[in-house]
């Protein structure tokens, strides 16, 4: 398992897209589906509270994992809607 702490990386480059926008199972059990949310679950138990390489990659960037959604105040949220960086 891992041994990192859950906290944001600045300035790690790209952001993970691939969990956040692309896969179906994490994208859809974070907007409530209950299937996708079943197999979310049975893979976090499976690969550890990080979840499979991908989501791993989401909680090592943003701090939050598979299962959770990004929070509203996030500051890398802020920059991907505004276009702008700080």
């Amino acid at each position: 398992m891992m041994a990192e702490s859950v906290e944001m990386v600045e300035n790690k480059g790209k952001p993970p897209v691939f969990c956040e926008k692309l896969c179906i199972v994490c994208k859809g059990a974070r907007e409530g589906n209950k299937i996708c949310k079943t197999i979310q679950n049975i893979e976090l138990k499976i690969f550890g509270k990080n979840g499979c390489i991908w989501g791993a990659a989401r909680t090592k960037y943003y701090g939050v994992t598979p299962d959770k959604k990004l929070p509203g105040n996030s500051r890398k949220n802020k920059q991907k809607q505004t276009g702008k960086k700080r």
